[in-house]
Formats: structure tokens, sequence, C-alpha cells
């Protein structure tokens, strides 16, 4: 696997600060966000470039394991531990040192322990692949149903299933679609975040929905029905007589399904907004007059 260096994909030292760490990737995901540049695929590519960038050096123990190990920092603790084997089987006599993030630190301890010496073959130490993370921007409508889509990883189709009701951020793990495991070690894992846009007049609050919905003065005084919008279909309300500015109505599972569970919704609350008439004749002025002394 190619080394990626993550200090010169954001653009700062080696010995920067959790502080400059922060501020650097959040300057460059305001730049480089897909909301920005929906059609550039390289800014897309770069954008997942500085999320896995960050991922590793925000963490303090991610990146020391980077700093000593570089591409190969997720195999530390089973180098480490393959290592102290062999010292207490007396088979490893060599001293570690140096940094191996700009060599193929693969091959180091591929021939440390997977070669041979003194006539005797040596036992391979076999070693899980690096996983692999990426995200995927769905519109909030692609996630009210489950369904399958295609990614490309590394050249290879791999077709998943999106669980309806997932949210924004949210991560999913698809088993053994990271990295090649190193002397026959299981392959990684594939984590892929989710960033859902939502483009609709719906507010989603995870398994409920807010939306507004305008009645006349007439209605809300004396009583009536209405139509208006849920996220899969028009319905009818029944607005009773003096109905107040803000009034709230909960329509039973009419919000968002319940993640991987498909049967379930939430509920959908509707304000109800009362429109004052504007622009009223003389005769409808007179009318409201009569009212006021009544």
């Amino acid at each position: 696997m190619e080394f990626k260096d993550y200090y010169q994909i954001l653009g700062i030292d080696k010995n920067a600060s959790e502080d400059e760490i922060k501020k650097a990737y959040r300057k460059l995901a305001r730049k480089l966000h897909p909301d920005l540049n929906p059609n550039d695929k390289e800014a897309h590519k770069k954008f997942q470039e500085i999320n896995e960038a960050n991922e590793v050096l925000s963490d303090p123990e991610k990146r020391k394991k980077y700093d000593k190990y570089g591409k190969d920092w997720q195999h530390a603790e089973q180098f480490e531990q393959a290592r102290q084997s062999q010292q207490h089987r007396g088979g490893f006599s060599e001293s570690f040192s140096g940094d191996f993030e700009q060599g193929d630190f693969s091959e180091f301890f591929n021939s440390m322990f997977g070669g041979t010496g003194g006539g005797k073959t040596r036992r391979e130490t076999r070693f899980r692949g690096e996983d692999y993370h990426a995200q995927l921007q769905l519109n909030l409508a692609d996630v009210f149903k489950s369904h399958q889509q295609v990614l490309t990883v590394n050249g290879k189709n791999i077709r998943i299933t999106i669980p309806a009701g997932v949210e924004d951020g949210q991560r999913i793990r698809v088993k053994e679609h990271g990295g090649a495991g190193i002397n026959g070690g299981p392959n990684g894992d594939l984590y892929i975040e989710f960033h859902i846009v939502n483009n609709t007049k719906f507010k989603r609050d995870g398994k409920d929905l807010y939306a507004n919905a305008d009645i006349d003065l007439y209605t809300a005084v004396l009583g009536g029905e209405i139509t208006t919008d849920t996220f899969d279909g028009k319905v009818k309300l029944k607005i009773q007589p003096g109905t107040q500015n803000g009034a709230k109505i909960r329509l039973k599972g009419k919000g968002f399904p319940v993640y991987k569970q498909e049967s379930e919704f939430g509920d959908l609350i509707i304000t109800l907004n009362v429109n004052i008439p504007t622009d009223l004749t003389e005769k409808q002025k007179e009318l409201f007059e009569q009212l006021s002394k009544l």
C-alpha cells in the first residue's frame, strides 16, 4: 500500500499541536466539503484524505503508532507481540529502531518473521489487513427505504445494503473489504460514514419528523379540513374550531423509519401557522368591526 503523509495532507509540521491539527482540518474541510464541490471528484477524494489524516493525527495513540510505523501503524501491536514472542524463543537478536514511514515496513517484518535463517524455516506471522474508511453522501429521501448501492473500492465493486433510517454521521462496517492481510492474515474491514443531506421541508430528529402547515383565519376560528404533505404522500387533517397559532398535531407512524426496523416509524409533528388576512375590503373590515363589538 502506498504511504500517505498525513502531515503533508493537512499542511502541518510533524510537531504540530492538537489545536493546530484541529484548525488545519477544519479549514480544509470547509474548503473541500462535498456540498460545496458536488461535481468535483478530485475535491471529494481530497476530502476523504483529510478525514483519514485527521482521524489518525487527532488521536494521540494512533498518532504515536503512525509516527513510529508509518503506513503500517495499525499493525503496531501485532508486530510488537510477534517481536516479543521471537525474543522469548531466542530467535530474534536484531535491535529495532528508526522511523519506517518512508519505507516498506511490511517487507521489513516479512523478512524478519517470514524469512529463513540458519537452514531452518521460521514460522510466518500473520497480520490483519488495514481498515479502509470512506464517506458516502446521500439525500434524506435516499435513506427512507433500504436499498442497495455498488461502491468501487481499490478497483473492486462492492454491493452493500444501506438500511433505512441511517443518520448523518453514522458509520457501518463492511467486514473484510479493507486492505489485504499479510502472510495469509484476514483482510481489514471497510468503514463507511454517511453524510445525509436534508433537501426537504421536513426537519428530522431521530425517528421523528417536523413540518409546518398554514391555515387561514376562518378555518382556525370555525374549524375545517386541510390537506398537508407527509414524507411519502399527502394526508387530510381535521382542524378543530378555535385552533391557536402554533398549535401542534401529531401524526402517529408518519415519521422516519427506525434504523434496522423498517416496519417501525416515528411520528410526524405538524405546527399550524394561522395566516391573518391582509388587504381586507371595506365590507370585510365592517364585519370584523361588528364581531369585535359582540
